[in-house]
Formats: C-alpha cells, sequence, structure tokens
C-alpha cells in the first residue's frame, strides 16, 4: 500500500481524490494548506506527495521545497488550476516529478502516479540513478 499525502486548499478536490485514492488501495493523508501540508509530510512520511501549486498560506513552490529540504527523493505531484510555462519550470527547478493542470482525467492523474511509484521502486532497491534534464517536455502530463 502506498502512502500518499494529498495538499489543496480546496475541499472538494481533496475529498475527491481521498475517495478515488482509498479505493485504489492507496493509504491517504489529507492537508488543507501549504503549513498543513508541510508538517503532515514531517509526521507521516510519506511515499508519494500531490500538491497544489497555488495555496493562499504558502505556496506549492515553497511546499515543495521544504517537503525536498526533508527528502530529497519523494515524488511529488503537482496539481494546478493556474499553471504557466513559468510555473512549470520553477516547479521542475525545486525537484517536480510530474506538474498536471486541474481539469484533468482521473486516468492522467493515475498514469502519472503509476509513472512515479515505478521511478521510485528500482531507486529505493539500489542507489540514485542520475536522470537527464533533456527528458523535460511540455507543460501537460510530462516527466521528469
Amino acid at each position: 500500500m502506498t502512502n500518499i499525502l494529498v495538499v489543496d486548499d480546496e475541499t472538494s478536490l481533496l475529498t475527491l481524490m481521498d475517495t478515488v485514492l482509498s479505493r485504489k488501495g492507496h493509504e491517504v493523508v489529507l492537508a488543507g494548506g501549504g503549513h498543513k501540508g508541510v508538517e503532515m509530510f514531517r509526521q507521516n512520511h510519506p511515499d508519494v506527495v500531490i500538491l497544489d501549486l497555488n495555496m493562499p498560506d504558502l505556496d506549492g513552490i515553497s511546499v515543495l521545497k521544504q517537503i525536498h529540504a526533508m527528502d530529497p527523493h519523494v515524488p511529488v505531484i503537482i496539481l494546478t488550476g493556474a499553471g504557466t510555462e513559468t510555473s512549470e519550470i520553477q516547479a521542475r527547478e525545486a525537484g517536480v516529478t510530474e506538474f498536471l493542470q486541474k481539469g484533468f482525467s482521473l486516468h492522467n492523474l493515475g498514469e502519472a502516479l503509476h509513472r512515479v511509484l515505478t521511478q521510485r521502486e528500482p531507486a529505493a532497491a539500489s542507489a540514485p540513478v542520475a536522470v537527464p534534464a533533456s527528458g523535460r517536455s511540455g507543460l501537460l502530463c510530462s516527466t521528469r
């Protein structure tokens, strides 16, 4: 079972993510904002983080940086309703694994989650593997 932390200030999205991910057999921890997300990450050490980019208390890039200061290898999927090429570049520079626009299909999220989980499994069993920067592309549903 995968432990997934979902950080978003929209209650409806938290509820949706909890329902969908729990039904898929994942253990889900919810945080209703950036500060709470950092706190819940510290307490739960999740396997994956799904993170909103724009939150009123602490933005997603700041949360991402704090999370990666605690664990630089945890995969983070950013979901945003206001993503721009600039915000994606900032997120990638901070170490985001996946970058999805809200309005995504659950299939897209499932694919992104599958990619980060399969990337993490070999890394956990062996030494870290360098990922070339040339593998980065596009604004929607792209990987590192």
